[in-house]
């Protein structure tokens, strides 16, 4: 395996907050770029994402960590006039620059892309948006659960028959869109290479729902007809559902006609398919019910470790239904690099989810636990030309306050 990270040397500048855009720019510091957070002299609200409700309470951020390992934090003031001076610098510095502040206020701290091309022609300019940036609702402000989740159509097929919309797992739809927004910024990356041109690159969380719903959503436009609402006991299909072991694990089954015949068989239920009430489709059809009920009683009668070496032994899909606690100790896990270590985080949090892209040959950065707020704000400084005049000017003017301890 090779030490050299892709993106060793790669220079971003995330100006973005909460999870999509700076999770996009944590990918990049997977495979070795060096990424600068910037932060209003408040911090990200996301440092905090650990204490609000319904998200999974800790003493630990670890949202935080998750979307911010690797950086190095800056605290700037862009309502300062000397803070532009610091915005060039890091402007001129930086190879890609990512933001997601709504257009409106963008256009007030002079973060537009007309307003920073000019210092650095070959800049990638890294937009995210809640719903695109053209139309009525360009300038609503938006996050997952409403522009992802709720606006594409997601949410209204993610439930049974009978339920209202449930709220959907945080951050779900910005991971996500974190990895749609990547993509563009490596595509423009490869383009420069090969024009040497920047480029400004967008998605929105709009889009990226839309996207994850494409197959539904392509079907509306081709005049589909829609099922109903899944029904666990009166499925379009008893073979595709969810079923109940008998130590209390759900799991999903996807029995495809080729397999119909070996499941019966290893379930040991071969006379299912001589059952007149199943011995065609139109039968089959009008039983569904029946085949369910039949299948929930022999399911229900084993437990989940049974069950996996039935399906395993015919090689039927399924997947049992875990929670974070369970999902935690699978093997899988580890063994795969998608759970690695993270160090210098502080408290229990000594692990952390790596982006889901592998390279072979090739090792990732060692995930290193977020920035304070501010911690290398003096560093970046004189890293991008400011000599200790300067940085006390800052300061003064109120553009970069003063340095903070390292935050929770």
């Amino acid at each position: 395996m090779t030490t050299d990270n892709i993106f060793s040397g790669l220079k971003v500048v995330d100006f973005s907050s909460f999870v999509a855009g700076p999770s996009a720019a944590v990918i990049l510091s997977d495979f070795g770029a060096d990424v600068i957070k910037v932060e209003p002299p408040t911090g990200d609200p996301w440092r905090h994402g650990h204490q609000v409700a319904p998200q999974p309470l800790a003493e630990d951020p670890y949202q935080w960590h998750l979307a911010n390992r690797n950086k190095r934090s800056i605290a700037l003031d862009l309502k300062s006039p000397s803070a532009q001076q610091v915005l060039q610098k890091l402007v001129t510095w930086a190879d890609v620059f990512v933001v997601n502040t709504p257009h409106h206020a963008r256009a007030k701290l002079k973060l537009e892309y007309s307003d920073v091309v000019e210092w650095n022609p070959r800049l990638i300019y890294a937009d995210l948006t809640g719903f695109g940036e053209n139309g009525p609702d360009a300038n609503l402000p938006g996050f997952d659960i409403t522009s992802y989740w709720a606006r594409s159509g997601l949410l209204s097929m993610t439930r049974d028959a009978g339920a209202p919309p449930t709220w959907p797992v945080g951050g779900s739809g910005d991971n996500a869109t974190a990895m749609g927004l990547y993509s563009a910024i490596v595509t423009a990356l490869y383009r420069r290479e090969r024009t040497g041109k920047g480029a400004y690159v967008t998605t929105s969380l709009l889009a990226e729902g839309v996207w994850s719903a494409s197959v539904s959503i392509q079907g509306a436009l081709a005049g589909a007809k829609f099922a109903a609402p899944h029904d666990r006991e009166n499925p379009a299909n008893a073979g595709l559902n969810i079923y109940k072991a008998s130590d209390g694990t759900w799991f999903a089954l996807i029995i495809t006609a080729d397999k119909v015949a070996d499941v019966a068989k290893a379930i040991g239920r071969e006379d299912l398919l001589a059952d007149p009430r199943f011995s065609d489709r139109a039968k089959l059809a009008a039983n569904r019910p029946q085949l369910t009920a039949i299948l929930d009683q022999v399911f229900g009668a084993q437990p989940m470790a049974h069950w996996y070496d039935v399906f395993n032994g015919v090689h039927v899909t399924f997947g049992a239904i875990r929670g974070p606690q369970e999902v935690i100790q699978d093997p899988q896990l580890r063994l795969n690099d998608i759970v690695v270590p993270l160090e210098g985080a502080g408290g229990r949090l000594t692990e952390t989810i790596s982006s889901p892209i592998q390279v072979r040959g090739v090792t990732k950065a060692p995930a290193r636990g977020a920035p304070g707020l501010g911690e290398h704000t003096e560093e970046i400084l004189r890293q991008v030309g400011f000599d200790a005049k300067g940085i006390d000017s800052l300061r003064a003017s109120g553009a970069v306050p003063k340095a903070q301890e390292r935050a929770a």
